[in-house]
């Protein structure tokens, strides 16, 4: 299945810390055909650093989606059966409008101009590019670690429109901990000094702080047991150490390639107002009554965790469905088993994708019925 990229515009945004945004863009793909009622879509959210490209194989690049593996004909997200929307969120660099996209204002790119954003208002944004679509009501939202908080935040602010919601790998608010993660990468990225206050669009990037945070990213999406597993303490190609600060370990090998490869397709200011929104994240608008956040959420949950997922580890997701099922929630719960960590809902897809198939089938059986 072939794809292209498609952009949504719009004319303006308002968003949540009081700034707005004009001639704001929208990039995002489509899978399946929209059926004659409009009753048979999903929209699928990206972790922070994805992107529209969710699914086939692009015709830009040739590369299949980041989420293939779950969203294609006869797979979990059933393209023969359901249309299938996945937008670039918003602060994004692949199509969307974000702080490298060209101030209107000024002819130049926003730089750290572009104002502060939250998960709230890339749902705000994804809830205009369904109504340019034509679409009254979702089927579904749903969407992995970053994905599962915009998946919520549909459930909280827009009830009436979605049916359901799958939030996996995810959680309802940051703990210490997780911010204290994404700080790191942000420092890592403000301390390279090619970042020069953002201000390097038409100079040489930070890469060697946007790679450092990247690879202490990839650490959090990895199991203990998975980096035993895969790394050991093999070292590469060698016998002995090499008693320098060259590579010694494959470990060391890998963290590399993968921060090189990051700074390739992803731009370090991004990083910065991505993470910060996912760090200002919280249902509850900061009172921690996740009942009050959900007194209007009349939609189905399947909430998926993945026991070694250290990253949003399951008790996070056990915090959201204890909730839901106290006020009487309709919701289904799976905390599955898996080496892979965080990675896991990319990864581990054979038994998410028996759960979620049956979760979807029974949601637009129920919605046939109303």
């Amino acid at each position: 299945m072939i794809v292209e990229t498609q952009c949504a515009r719009f004319d303006s945004l308002a968003l949540e810390g009081g700034a707005s945004l004009s001639s704001v863009e929208a990039a995002y793909e489509t899978y399946g055909e929209l059926n004659a009622d409009r009753s048979n879509a999903i929209l699928i959210t990206h972790a922070f650093t994805g992107e529209a490209h969710a699914a086939g194989i692009s015709h830009e690049t040739g590369k299949p989606g980041w989420w293939d593996n779950m969203i294609g004909p006869g797979k979990a997200f059933d393209t023969d059966r359901y249309f299938v929307i996945c937008s670039n969120a918003l602060g994004g660099c692949q199509g969307t409008t974000g702080p490298g996209s060209i101030n209107p204002a000024t002819g130049a790119p926003y730089a750290m101009s572009f104002p502060v954003i939250t998960i709230r208002d890339m749902v705000h944004l994804q809830k205009m590019l369904i109504d340019q679509l034509g679409i009254e009501r979702l089927l579904c939202v749903a969407g992995g670690s970053m994905g599962g908080m915009q998946a919520l935040e549909w459930a909280v602010s827009y009830p009436e429109v979605v049916r359901c919601v799958i939030p996996i790998a995810t959680t309802w608010r940051h703990s210490a901990q997780q911010i204290a993660f994404n700080e790191v990468g942000r420092q890592a990225i403000m301390a390279d000094p090619d970042w020069c206050d953002g201000d390097y669009y038409d100079k040489k990037p930070p890469a060697r702080g946007l790679s450092v945070a990247r690879m202490v990213g990839h650490i959090t999406y990895m199991s203990d047991e998975s980096m035993r597993e895969k790394f050991g303490r093999k070292l590469r190609q060698k016998e002995k150490f090499g008693f320098d600060f060259g590579v010694d370990f494959e470990v060391e090998s890998y963290l590399r390639y993968r921060g090189n490869q990051f700074v390739s397709r992803f731009d370090a200011n991004s990083y910065l107002y991505i993470t910060k929104a996912e760090d200002y994240f919280d249902l509850t608008n900061g009172t921690g009554r996740l009942s009050d956040a959900f007194g209007r959420a009349d939609t189905r949950f399947l909430v998926i965790s993945f026991t070694s997922d250290w990253l949003y580890p399951s008790y996070q997701s056990q915090e959201i469905v204890r909730l839901l099922r106290r006020m009487n929630g309709d919701v289904a719960y799976c905390d599955l088993p898996s080496n892979y960590g965080h990675d896991a809902f990319l990864v581990d897809v054979a038994e998410q994708t028996e759960i979620v198939r049956g979760f979807l089938d029974s949601t637009a059986r129920t919605a046939k019925a109303a």
